[in-house]
């Protein structure tokens, strides 16, 4: 599905980054080692790479991460692409400086390995970074995330603080906003912002 949606010329939710990671890069140690999920065409971690930032974009989309690269090319930065599966995607211990996941909405099982991961994975002062949906985004007229029939893919932020152990909240909300980015994500949301840093050794 995703290789057939990247396929167009065009960028399925734009090239600009997500507003929510425009406003809380800063947090990232600078210079530091960054792994975006679900990466898709890389409009976020090719502003992270111009932030200058060393960038692992993965994502299960070989054509979305070819783009990704084209655009990083373009903006004379460079990043380096995996082509993974979040489900048993390798982690490693201790070797980011942040881990941003943006719009990756997966099955509440993957989500929970993820979760599991990311307070070993990230080094000490290391920050995660989140947006999703909410279930309430099924209740607005805004285009973007999961259909009704995957309620257990939209975020919730009841279920970041109690399956991120090791991190300490530093952003923690859900809300309306309004959203634009590509044609996929139009309109006022309702979201999940978190920002977690996890605590030093």
């Amino acid at each position: 599905m995703w290789d057939e949606r990247y396929s167009g010329t065009e960028f399925a939710f734009g090239t600009e980054p997500n507003d929510f990671l425009r406003e809380t890069f800063e947090q990232i140690p600078v210079g530091g080692h960054v792994l975006c999920l679900a990466e898709g065409e890389g409009r976020n971690a090719v502003f992270l790479a111009e932030q200058g930032f060393k960038v692992t974009a993965m994502d299960m989309s070989e054509v979305g991460l070819n783009k990704a690269n084209k655009l990083a090319k373009d903006r004379g930065v460079a990043i380096t692409i995996q082509v993974a599966d979040l489900a048993d995607y390798k982690f490693g211990q201790d070797k980011w400086d942040a881990i941003v996941s943006i719009w990756a909405h997966v099955p509440k099982t993957v989500r929970q390995y993820v979760h599991a991961q990311v307070g070993t994975a990230l080094k000490p002062e290391g920050v995660f970074i989140v947006e999703a949906y909410t279930e309430r985004q099924l209740e607005t007229e805004a285009v973007g995330g999961p259909p009704a029939s995957q309620r257990e893919r939209f975020g919730c932020l009841q279920s970041f603080q109690h399956e991120l152990v090791g991190l300490n909240e530093v952003i923690g909300v859900e809300k309306l906003r309004m959203v634009s980015e590509g044609k996929r994500h139009q309109g006022l949301s309702a979201v999940v912002q978190f920002v977690g840093k996890k605590v030093s050794n």
